[in-house]
This record gives structure tokens, sequence and C-alpha cells, in this order.
């Protein structure tokens, strides 16, 4: 069945839409069955497309307000939001977590920071406590329950990625700060402003529809470190199957670090602020110092649950770029998620992205559908 791809792209820019057609109808490994892709340059709209089908069945085409679960690209969004907060006063990253969440303090914990949690070097990357996924969609059960955990290593002495932990460290930091829940926080101080199709916590309407996501065919080609004890607590208790993104449980509940629903439209305006100055179509979201804030890095090496080198910043973001999943600027940062979505904003180019696919991939690190895209994107420069 033969893809329909609609959207904008600027003049100049016609090798992104090349790549976004061979995306679906090249000879590659994994072909797009629905996607959308946008980019903005110094707040401007560059590249603005959208096709295929929302479904497996490829019987709903996919539109310019679908959306589908995002999963880790969804902590990229939760650390704007956190950045957002640290640019109006209301979060001190080197404070320490306690300070905000006081029953965080427990178990030892009262001195972590805010910049160890968001960074994944406070020890919580997994749960010692059985957790079902049912938990996982309960706010109060897994805070509560994070709270209360003894640390898996030394905080602060290494960093591990916090695979589901990380979204209630950020949104239960949000929650108290701002008495909204990180999604409500989302959708009234953030993205709703902004015309964004970005959401934590989405209910089916059709005024946003969500796209079937679709399993990777085969078997993932990287891996992440060897499977320690924490790795398996990380990622297995409990274990998170790709098809959870379609159960309208997982899709209502907000789980800030792997369940978003979004569009690249609504990412790479989200990212627009941090591109540039902080605004975004005349309406500041946040300070240059607060960017720089939020963006600074306080962990690089190998992070023992991923296996690989890379930069983490105070508010959660990738930083440093070392890999180049966000083109081939070191001062771009962001965050990618399972089965191939990503945003970032790169301030030297002055370029915000958004890439989201409803057929995930088999590469867990470095998409090449949205390598493919970056390259022609940064081409036309």
């Amino acid at each position: 069945m033969t893809a329909q791809i609609h959207g904008t792209v600027a003049r100049g820019f016609e090798k992104v839409r090349d790549a976004f057609i061979d995306n679906f109808t090249g000879t590659h490994d994994c072909l797009e069955v629905g996607a959308t892709f946008s980019a903005y340059r110094h707040g401007e709209p560059v590249v603005h497309l959208w096709g295929g089908h929302a479904d497996g069945a490829q019987t709903r085409p996919w539109t310019q307000h679908t959306v589908v679960n995002m999963f880790s690209s969804t902590k990229g969004v939760a650390a704007c939001c956190v950045a957002i907060l640290s640019g109006r006063g209301l979060v001190d990253f080197n404070a320490p977590v306690a300070k905000y969440w006081p029953e965080f303090a427990a178990a030892g914990k009262g001195g972590i920071t805010v910049a160890q949690a968001l960074s994944h070097q406070g020890g919580l990357s997994g749960l010692r406590a059985p957790t079902t996924i049912a938990d996982v969609c309960n706010w109060n059960t897994m805070v509560e329950r994070i709270a209360a955990a003894e640390p898996l290593w030394e905080p602060g002495t290494a960093a591990g990625y916090h695979a589901i932990t990380w979204g209630f460290l950020a949104g239960e930091i949000v929650r108290r700060i701002t008495g909204k829940s990180v999604g409500t926080f989302l959708r009234e101080e953030v993205a709703g402003l902004i015309g964004a199709d970005v959401f934590i916590g989405l209910k089916k309407n059709a005024a946003n529809p969500i796209a079937e996501m679709l399993k990777a065919k085969g078997e993932q080609t990287q891996t992440f470190s060897e499977p320690t004890e924490i790795l398996k607590l990380t990622l297995g208790n409990p274990l998170i199957e790709a098809e959870v993104a379609n159960d309208p449980v997982w899709q209502e509940a907000e789980v800030p670090a792997a369940n978003g629903q979004g569009n690249a439209e609504g990412l790479a305006r989200l990212y627009a602020a941090f591109a540039t100055d902080g605004s975004f179509e005349g309406r500041r979201l946040l300070t240059k110092s607060a960017i720089a804030a939020a963006t600074r890095e306080v962990f690089f090496g190998v992070d023992i649950n991923m296996g690989k080198e890379l930069g983490w910043a105070a508010s959660g973001f990738f930083v440093r770029n070392a890999w180049g999943w966000f083109g081939p600027n070191a001062e771009a940062f962001g965050h990618s998620g399972w089965g191939g979505s990503l945003g970032f904003a790169d301030p030297r180019a002055g370029l915000s992205v958004g890439y989201v696919p409803n057929q995930m991939d088999m590469n867990l690190q470095g998409d090449p559908r949205s390598l493919r895209l970056n390259a022609a994107l940064y081409a036309c420069l």
C-alpha cells in the first residue's frame, strides 16, 4: 500500500522531503508505516512532514495531529518542564530533592541533589519491591516506593540510566513545586500555550488520534550493559513490552519517562525556545541563563546501565551529543526514545527537531531513519 506524504518544506530543504519519502519506500531494513518529522530554524518552520498510516493494518491515515507513544523521548519533554521551572527560580539543581519532596530523604537519600537525581546518578534506576505495569500506572504507588527505597549504589559515584523511575523523580519535583501533575503542567503552562501536540497522559480523542505502536520486526541490534542485578531491576521490574503503548490504561496514566504521546511538530515547537534565546513565537518560556543551567553537564562517562559513554545534564537531557544522534554539533541536546523517536535543540544551528514513527526499529541507539533525516536536514543549511 503506497503511503501518502503530506506537509511542507521551505525552499532549499527539499532533500529532507526526499529522505522522508525514502524512509517509506527505500530498500532499508525498517520501512515506515506512519511517521512525522519537523524542524524549526531560528523559531521559523522549515520542515513539517507527516504521512503513512496510524495502524498496522494501514486503514487509518496518519493526520497532521496524530500522536503516538514516544517512550523515552518523553524524558526530554519532562526535562523541558523542569528547566522552565528552574527559569522561574522554583527549582535549584544544586538543592537536595528532599527540599521539595521531604519524604524522599528516607533511607539515606537526604543528600541527593536534583541534578544528581535527574542525571541518573541517584542510584534509583530500579526498585527491589516487586513492581507491575499496574503499579507503574499508579502515581502514588511509585512515588511512595521511590521515597522509601534505598539506593542501588552510592549516589553520585556513577550514572545508571533510570529507564522508568526517572519520570517519577522529575514529575514529583514538578508536582511538589506547582501543585500540578507534570502532565497537567505541560498541558496548561507549556505545550498548550504554544500549540504543541505533546502530552503526558492522554485519553483517546478526536483532536489528537493516537496511532498504534508497532513492535520492531526481529531482535534488537544493540544491547545495554552486561545483565547485572541493577540492570535487571531497572529493565525487568517490571518488564515493559512495546505493545503496552496501545493499552488505554498506559496511555491515560502519567509515566513521564516513557508514555508521552506526541508528534514531530509538537516536539520541534517545544524545543524551539531551547534552540534560541528561550522564546518562541513571541512567548518567553525561559531565559538563556536557565537554558545554560538546565543543560549544564554534570556527568560524563560510561553509564553503568547503558554500557556507553554518555553526557547527562542537570535536568536530564542527553548532552555533548558524542554519538551524533542529534546532528553533527556537540552543543545539541535532547532525548531519544525506544523505537526511534527523538526531539532535540541545536543552539549552534538554531534548530529544533522532532521525529516520531509508529513502526519501531530494531536499533536501540541511533535509529537509521532519524540519522538519514538529520543528515539531509543539515545538508540543507
